[in-house]
């Protein structure tokens, strides 16, 4: 292989190895940025959701705490794994690295010493200086006189390709080891993981075969659950019917779109929350989120299906509920039979925070982002302390869950 050749061959390999790695490290950064996302995730189910020992809680509550730890700790295991399979393509990637690396350097000082023997079998200054003056003419001595100025020349680059090669070669070593070391700790990190996740399904399993020894009881439960959840959504939904009649007709307009007509500084404002869609500042400081947008089925009767028209956040005792953007309070509500809610409006985009035992504003009156605007009410039979905070664009529902920032 000419020294030309090798050396394009070495640039192109090095240039394609060089992204390959850009981009697994990336991936990698991704998902262990993923991956403590859901180790503070469980910290905080831990601490809001089984902090609090001497409150005797419900099977379902019971059944609904654990389900949000086993997803939890399934979610960590998916990620683990992920992390483990990408650090072994990265491994084997390395290993082939490493033996074109050391193929590579074996040849360059092959090549290297080839040129040794050849410059002092023919290193005195006279057989240069002959080689000049046995030249046919001043052009042939002028280009006789470049060659040995590009050959020396080209043996110091290829003393320099020597030692960079080394250097490379050593800093991939290095980078294997770490990788092997990273390996093996989140293989025992999952293997650990995996030993709870067993212990808590079996939990969920004791739970569930006690519930179904008294189901009827259950299933009351779960219909009285349900009935009221009916409530909640018909009464924003009116808000929100009403809301967007009442504000078209306000401004002259009248569409049978359900949506509504924007002045200038509305759809601004609407504008700007689209904007801040995935960095949306939680409504309460401290929390997780329990029950999740759509359509589920129950964890207590597979055959009754829940639909959550938002998130269910479980937090602290008394938490304050914060507003997640600027935005006008729409109205406050009150349920039949249940708690009260805020409802704000951000041009076309209202959300709804429900489940307050306390109110601190008022109708018609300007809020600004992470302005606290209640408090979340905290059951006395169960200590639980859950938000209901719910997102639409017009009268769509939403899921919070793709706007509200990462913790």
């Amino acid at each position: 292989m000419s020294s030309k050749r090798f050396y394009i061959l070495f640039v192109v390999g090095f240039l394609a190895s060089s992204t390959s790695l850009f981009s697994q490290s990336d991936k990698q950064k991704k998902l262990e940025a993923q991956r403590q996302q859901v180790l503070k995730e469980m910290k905080q189910i831990n601490a809001l959701l089984y902090s609090k020992k001497k409150e005797q809680k419900s099977e379902i509550t019971l059944i609904e705490n654990l389900n949000a730890k086993v997803s939890a700790r399934e979610n960590l295991i998916r990620i683990t794994n992920q992390q483990a399979n990408l650090l072994t393509r990265q491994i084997n990637s390395n290993q082939k690295e490493i033996t074109s690396l050391r193929t590579q350097l074996q040849e360059l000082k092959d090549d290297y010493a080839a040129m040794v023997v050849k410059s002092y079998k023919s290193k005195s200054e006279q057989s240069k200086v002959m080689f000049l003056l046995s030249s046919d003419n001043f052009k042939q001595a002028y280009k006789r006189l470049q060659y040995i100025k590009q050959y020396a020349n080209y043996q110091k680059e290829q003393g320099e390709s020597i030692k960079t090669k080394t250097t490379e070669l050593q800093a991939l070593n290095i980078q294997l080891s770490k990788q092997k070391e990273d390996k093996q700790k989140l293989i025992e990190e999952n293997r650990i993981a995996k030993r709870e996740l067993e212990k808590e399904k079996q939990q969920r399993e004791i739970l569930m075969a006690s519930i179904k020894s008294d189901m009827s009881k259950f299933s009351a439960q779960i219909k009285k659950k349900r009935q009221e959840a009916d409530r909640i959504d018909k009464e924003i939904n009116r808000l929100i019917r009403e809301a967007i009649a009442s504000s078209n007709k306000k401004a002259g307009k009248k569409t049978s779109t359900g949506k509504f007509v924007l002045t200038p500084e509305a759809k601004k404002l609407a504008s700007n929350f689209q904007a801040n869609k995935g960095k949306l500042g939680w409504p309460v400081s401290r929390g997780v989120i329990k029950g999740k947008f759509g359509k589920t089925r129950s964890l207590i009767d597979n055959t009754v299906e829940v639909n959550n028209s938002g998130v269910k956040i479980a937090t602290e005792k008394d938490a304050e509920v914060k507003a997640v953007f600027n935005g006008v309070v729409h109205k406050l509500f009150i349920v039949k039979n249940a708690n009260s809610g805020i409802m704000i409006r951000h041009g076309n985009y209202f959300t709804v925070y429900y489940n307050l035992s306390k109110i601190y504003v008022k109708s018609g009156q300007k809020i600004s982002t992470g302005e606290v605007i209640g408090q979340v009410f905290t059951s006395r039979v169960n200590g639980e302390s859950l938000l209901d905070f719910r997102l639409f664009k017009d009268k769509q529902k939403l899921n919070p869950q793709y706007w509200l920032s990462k913790y």
